[in-house]
């Protein structure tokens, strides 16, 4: 008898325990406990709002920041500023289990000090993309089969694909890719460096300077890129700096311009990486000479 009463005493606390208890630790080294996956999510980073509703997980957020908008779903929601900015008030009103969020925004220690959980988590390098999906993927609850393994085939095949549609012509192409005025440009060490790399082109920007240096426009100068690559966003700012009329993709017209929403796919590393190989093929493969 008194078995029976210890047994149905243990299933007992065991029905009162948290059912899907996880822990997690995010790209600052800190570790966040939650009782069970959170059902209410603030995004201020467009790449974790776009993997999030990748995983099919969109009805949870209940907030972004004014950069995502990819899918269009997310653009009904409550903005929240930007990760540098971000409307802690808002954020608080809407009584968030969890705000997901860069390393770099300056919300993450307010937020706490608030009592609202904060993951940080910030992909820079093919490999990050991969580690953020799978961490993404135990914070939701969503098995590997269904989120972060499945992604990351898609995207891993897409590049790929990619790479497979190149002529060897315009695989012999140095290519040069700005990401914002400045000129900010995309290393070899990027999750933009990379993929170009596995589309078989040269960067001329070596990774020994860095993921997205701040360059000095006569570097771009003496590397001479057979191709470049920008935004329309800074376009008109890159036909100012001193001395590019003579770089021979200037000279030679063999730029691609990308519009806003192709700027969004390139410059996100998350689920959309496949087709921002897809956009910078078609570019390398109409530039090539």
């Amino acid at each position: 008898m008194k078995k029976v009463a210890a047994l149905w005493l243990v299933l007992c606390l065991a029905a009162l325990a948290p059912a899907h208890a996880l822990q997690l630790l995010d790209d600052r080294g800190v570790s966040v406990t939650f009782a069970q996956s959170p059902q209410r999510i603030v995004s201020l980073l467009p790449s974790l709002t776009e993997s999030i509703c990748a995983m099919e997980q969109c009805q949870r957020l209940v907030g972004v920041d004014r950069y995502s908008t990819y899918p269009a779903s997310v653009r009904r929601l409550p903005v929240l500023g930007g990760g540098l900015d971000p409307n802690i008030e808002g954020i608080v009103a809407l009584k968030p289990d969890v705000v997901v969020l860069a390393t770099s925004s300056r919300a993450s220690q307010r937020l706490e000090e608030l009592g609202i959980k904060v993951v940080a988590l910030e992909p820079k390098s093919h490999a990050d993309v991969r580690r953020v999906l799978n961490k993404l993927g135990l914070l939701l609850d969503v098995p590997g089969e269904a989120g972060a393994d499945r992604l990351w085939r898609l995207i891993d095949s897409g590049v790929s694909a990619a790479s497979q549609s190149l002529s060897p012509r315009a695989k012999n192409t140095r290519v040069y890719f700005e990401v914002n005025r400045g000129p900010y440009a995309a290393g070899e060490s990027s999750f933009i460096g990379e993929t170009l790399t596995r589309l078989g082109v040269k960067n001329v920007v070596p990774a020994s300077l860095g993921p997205f240096p701040r360059l000095n426009p006569e570097f771009v100068v003496r590397a001479n890129p057979d191709v470049i690559m920008v935004g329309s966003r800074s376009a008109q700012a890159m036909l100012a700096y001193p001395g590019w009329n003579s770089i021979k993709a200037m000279r030679e017209k063999r730029i691609c311009v990308f519009s806003p929403d192709e700027s969004d796919v390139l410059v996100r590393p998350g689920p959309r990486m496949a087709e921002a190989a897809r956009i910078m093929a078609r570019c390398l493969e109409d530039k090539a000479r």
